[in-house]
């Protein structure tokens, strides 16, 4: 017999994973001062009560930013300053990512950036968004900060919200 839960799902993990990614991309860019609206596809069933707790968990402010008032999920993410650093818990592996992958490591946390912002990096550009992915826990978390943040917005996000996923979720590999 099928799982209903399952059954609901719309997509695959990876398609809800993009379509989620693409919601935070539109988001993130909003810059209008008002509630931020997040939609996209919530976290399995198995994942929301650890989404919950960590949203539940998360700081007044992300990167020196003001939490701000978001509306849709707001059970599963969260949002910081104008133009808004963006949370999504439940969030699919990465499009694009493979095991030769490069991870910001910071504790026990592993994040994922795709290769063509790290090389903007090297390139001195800092304008770049930065979407980025927790691999080493489950479920998994995105944060999506505005290249107006860089670099500083980067470090200290993955550094205030690395403890949070370790002592939220389990741990289920190591990304290098």
């Amino acid at each position: 017999m099928s799982d209903p839960a399952r059954s609901r799902r719309l997509g695959s993990r990876r398609t809800r994973g993009v379509v989620a990614c693409a919601a935070l991309v539109l988001l993130a860019g909003c810059s209008t001062g008002q509630s931020v609206e997040l939609a996209g596809p919530p976290p399995s069933a198995e994942d929301a009560q650890a989404c919950r707790d960590l949203v539940a968990d998360l700081p007044d402010t992300l990167a020196g930013l003001q939490r701000r008032e978001v509306t849709g999920d707001t059970a599963y993410a969260a949002a910081w300053g104008d133009p808004a650093i963006v949370l999504v818990c439940g969030a699919a592996d990465p499009a694009g990512r493979t095991d030769a992958s490069t991870c910001v490591q910071v504790g026990r946390t592993g994040w994922y950036v795709p290769d063509s912002v790290l090389a903007t990096t090297v390139d001195g550009d800092q304008t770049a968004d930065v979407p980025t992915t927790e691999l080493n826990f489950s479920p998994r978390v995105a944060l999506l900060i505005p290249g107006r943040y860089r670099p500083e917005g980067f470090s200290d996000s993955i550094a205030t919200i690395g403890p949070l996923v370790q002592r939220h979720f389990t741990k289920v590999g190591r990304c290098l």
